[in-house]
């Protein structure tokens, strides 16, 4: 009863407010008196409801309350039941729309992404992630489209390979839902999106985690044979297997993907990945993120950079926390 009154409030906002944009106008339309007949609804559960009543309890049986009530309610269910799914998408959509205009209000520096209609395109520059602070946010620019249609992005825990797989991902989701981006400029073209980020296994399905990740790979696969090109993120494709399985299985999915016309990234600890361009020659290119060792400290710029990158941070990593003395685990201390 509370939900209903909630939407028939939601429902009255909606048609009480004056929209000058043709798509509003006909979300509107769609819920003309919507708000009348869920108020309606709302009553007469609230009647069926007051059998709970001590006092009401004895004369409601005498007077059959809960068949007149039944039948009221399947009346209200025969007369406006095949519309409520209608009502549901109409109020969701507004929902969305506002969602998104709040987001532009909130956000007046991002510009709008400019669409282009054909192929597989992506061409951002100066890219960051909406959900980092503007100050401390370091941004990268990100071409994708006749070549290379695919970057391999390699670098050192900690260094940006993720949050780079994110930021291309959630603003292509902005620009494709209407909104603005948080970059200097951001072409895109129409593109379905997939992505193997935070890929877990499952005990209940019995599932290992390389598994659960060629499972999404195969959905991806199938989505980049659909209409519209695919985008695909993947992040530290099979890593689940050796590294010699790893850049066999890694090249025959990015050529796979290649030629579905599918334009994407793929992130990776295994060097032996980067010689997949050797590979795909033009379609493929490396880039990478680096970290200096500063006053026995790891600090990390996460600018993206052109190459392979030449070292590793594990270790070090490892000695920053105390797990490792030296050359050897770190000793217990005495007490």
């Amino acid at each position: 009863e509370r939900e209903l009154d909630v939407l028939a409030g939601v429902l009255r906002r909606i048609g009480g407010e004056s929209f000058t944009s043709p798509r509003l106008r006909s979300l509107q339309d769609s819920l003309r008196d919507a708000s009348a007949h869920v108020e309606q609804l709302a009553k007469l559960i609230q009647r069926l409801q007051s059998v709970r009543n001590e006092l009401v309890r004895p004369i409601a049986g005498i007077i059959l309350w809960k068949a007149h009530c039944a039948f009221a309610l399947e009346n209200w269910r025969a007369k406006w039941g095949k519309v409520v799914p209608q009502w549901l998408a109409a109020v969701g959509e507004v929902e969305a729309l506002g969602a998104l205009a709040v987001y532009s209000y909130e956000n007046p520096d991002d510009p709008f992404p400019e669409i282009r209609e054909e192929g597989a395109h992506f061409e951002g520059e100066q890219l960051g992630h909406p959900l980092l602070p503007r100050r401390s946010c370091v941004r990268n620019d990100v071409r994708l489209g006749v070549a290379p249609k695919v970057l391999i992005v390699s670098g050192s825990n900690m260094s940006g390979k993720s949050t780079l797989l994110r930021t291309v991902g959630v603003n292509a989701v902005l620009a494709l839902a209407g909104a603005p981006v948080r970059a200097r400029r951001l072409a895109i073209s129409p593109l379905a999106i997939g992505a193997t980020i935070r890929v877990q296994d499952s005990l209940q399905a019995g599932m290992s985690r390389f598994y659960a990740e060629i499972s999404r790979i195969k959905q991806l696969m199938e989505t980049a044979s659909g209409a519209r090109p695919l985008l695909f993120l993947l992040e530290e494709v099979l890593a689940g297997t050796n590294s010699q399985d790893r850049k066999a299985g890694a090249e025959i999915l990015i050529r796979e993907f290649v030629a579905k016309s599918a334009i994407g990234l793929v992130t990776t600890h295994d060097l032996a990945l980067a010689g997949a361009v050797d590979v795909l020659g033009p379609a493929a290119a490396n880039v990478h993120f680096e970290d200096q060792l500063v006053d026995g400290k790891l600090s990390f710029d996460y600018i993206l950079r052109p190459g392979v990158v030449t070292k590793s941070n594990a270790l070090a990593l490892m000695r920053a926390i105390g797990l490792l003395d030296g050359n050897g685990p770190a000793k217990p201390s005495s007490t």
